[in-house]
């Protein structure tokens, strides 16, 4: 499945046990010698929730919480009968998602809680942290003429980021616009980040540079995100099922 083309294998793991998700992960990842995708989702069952959505990198790291990720899973959920609107346990806390439409593509809206700003001692003026529960670097630029692989690699090393951050470059488009390219911690350059979209549009709109709801174009396609500037983000993008194996 894949959100913008950030692309995902979905396995459920209250059907069949999975004694290895980082080393599934490491091989089914791989694009030229597994499936291919940015990580694996796992549906397990959860206390507190619906389900439980594990999110497992390419690289076999795990991260908290996935945007995008999180539309696939409920696409999967919805089409299997299990409610068009779900409360889903992560790592990043429990997070409510919303079928919006099927046809003529599935669009889910995701209630993807309150961005945190921190202020870290990090050496790039323009970087803004942002919390959705997973670690970002923003970076509000003109342009977006920036070796992204590069810096997101430097700030791996800063002491201000133990932890790690997805790395996003945006550039400003209109009161309403912003175009973003992301590096993602355990897996590199992606198509969409949701979490990353949802980070760099609350960057913009606190900054007051844009208003919600804003268009987030991506490499992969468009997202739309909106926020009040104090309570809770929103996410709405599309799910797409690419194929299924019994």
């Amino acid at each position: 499945m894949h959100g913008a083309r950030n692309d995902f294998i979905v396995a459920d793991a209250r059907r069949q046990s999975i004694p290895d998700p980082s080393a599934l992960a490491v091989r089914l990842c791989d694009r030229r010698s597994g499936i291919g995708a940015d990580g694996l989702l796992l549906v397990e069952p959860s206390d507190v929730a619906h389900v439980r959505m594990r999110v497992v990198n390419a690289d076999g790291s795990e991260a908290e919480m996935c945007g995008n990720g999180i539309r696939c899973l409920a696409r999967y959920l919805d089409e299997a009968g299990e409610g068009a609107t779900l409360r889903i346990e992560t790592d990043a806390g429990v997070i409510e998602t919303c079928v919006l439409e099927r046809e003529p593509e599935y669009r889910v809206r995701v209630a993807m809680g309150t961005p945190r700003f921190e202020t870290r001692a990090l050496d790039i003026g323009d970087a803004h942290f942002v919390s959705l529960g997973n670690p970002h670097v923003v970076l509000l630029r003109r342009s977006d003429d920036i070796d992204l692989v590069a810096t997101a690699l430097e700030l791996q090393r800063s002491p201000a980021l133990p932890e790690g951050a997805n790395v996003h470059v945006a550039v400003v488009e209109g009161d309403r616009a912003l175009r973003v390219r992301h590096w993602e911690r355990g897996v590199g350059l992606t198509q969409a980040c949701g979490t990353g979209a949802v980070a760099s549009a609350a960057t913009a709109i606190r900054l007051g540079l844009v208003r919600s709801p804003v268009d987030v174009k991506v490499p992969g396609g468009e997202l739309v995100v909106e926020w009040d500037g104090e309570g809770e983000a929103h996410l709405t993008g599309p799910a797409e099922r690419v194929f299924e194996t019994g």
